[in-house]
């Protein structure tokens, strides 16, 4: 396919929020375009499309995702534009996408994957036990504020949604003694100076597909298709699909808290899942282990046996 690869002149072009974390994802897809083919950097054009998810007006008013909208928040002009030609492939976070893609659009390509911890992140406290009674912890996450109030039902927890730089700040302003980011975004941004504590995954079961970034393209361009396959990580992908089944089999969205981790140990995959009451009140886990062919069935089974245990109003508060 030498002869139809990317040029300077049509260039490939890689749509992405414009946070320096999403920035920093396109950046690393470029890159391994780049070494799998042999093209110079001005062979790919990184495009930065505005989304919902992004406006000011909306981060600014602190108000929580679920009266915002959901998961497609981060993704939606993304995808217009994909399948308007405006671009060419998507790189997302996977924890922000919806389980489902619009119709002319794949998700089949995943890099390797980065650390799935979340991150303590405090300027003063060394971690969630250290924390005063009532200390005031920032999340815009439902996972983590069920899975926090679960722990520490005394903290006062408090809207606190941005980028990571954004987050941070508000940190260093006060608003909160701590709150959480995701281990993964920490290591991308090359953040080594930011003061936190990995959570261990049994103590915080992280969100499904966290520390994962996909590429979306659309269904009928095979040169893409193609291209994207050579930098395609096997088992990011496997285990991608026994959590995103596990999600979708439970209609996970940015409104519910759910978590779920699949670690691969040779050709046997071992499936994690966790719901939690929005409160924290109440939390159903459940694991299961089988062959890496088994997980998205693993992970339909997993949802069924959660939702039987938890019944169907569950997920109100």
């Amino acid at each position: 396919m030498t002869h139809d690869l990317p040029t300077p002149d049509q260039p490939l072009r890689i749509g992405t929020r414009g946070s320096p974390l999403a920035l920093a994802q396109a950046h690393e897809t470029r890159a391994r375009l780049m070494a799998a083919f042999d093209l110079p950097d001005d062979a790919f054009a990184i495009v930065v499309i505005k989304t919902t998810g992004d406006d000011r007006t909306l981060i600014d008013a602190d108000r929580p995702l679920k009266e915002i909208g959901n998961k497609g928040l981060f993704t939606k002009e993304i995808e217009e534009a994909m399948l308007d030609g405006s671009i060419d492939i998507a790189v997302h976070s996977m924890k922000d996408m919806p389980v489902a893609q619009p119709a002319g659009l794949l998700l089949d390509t995943y890099l390797p994957r980065e650390d799935v911890r979340d991150a303590f992140v405090s300027p003063h406290f060394g971690g969630l036990a250290d924390l005063p009674e009532g200390a005031v912890v920032g999340t815009s996450s439902l996972r983590r504020r069920a899975q926090l109030l679960s722990r520490r039902p005394d903290l006062q927890v408090v809207e606190f949604r941005g980028n990571v730089q954004t987050r941070l700040r508000k940190l260093h302003d006060g608003v909160a003694a701590a709150t959480f980011l995701a281990m993964a975004g920490l290591n991308r941004l090359g953040m080594d100076d930011v003061p936190c504590a990995a959570i261990a995954v049994d103590d915080m079961l992280p969100a499904v597909a966290q520390g994962a970034i996909g590429i979306e393209r659309r269904a009928d361009d095979v040169r893409t298709g193609e291209m994207l396959a050579a930098i395609h990580e096997l088992h990011t992908g496997q285990r991608l699909a026994a959590e995103r089944a596990f999600l979708a089999a439970l209609d996970g969205s940015c409104e519910t808290p759910i978590g779920a981790l699949a670690e691969l140990d040779g050709d046997r995959l071992r499936l994690r899942g966790e719901i939690l009451r929005p409160d924290g009140t109440e939390v159903y886990s459940d694991s299961a282990e089988g062959t890496i062919a088994e997980g998205p069935d693993m992970g339909r089974a997993m949802a069924a046996r959660l939702l039987a245990q938890a019944g169907p109003d569950f997920f109100s508060v």
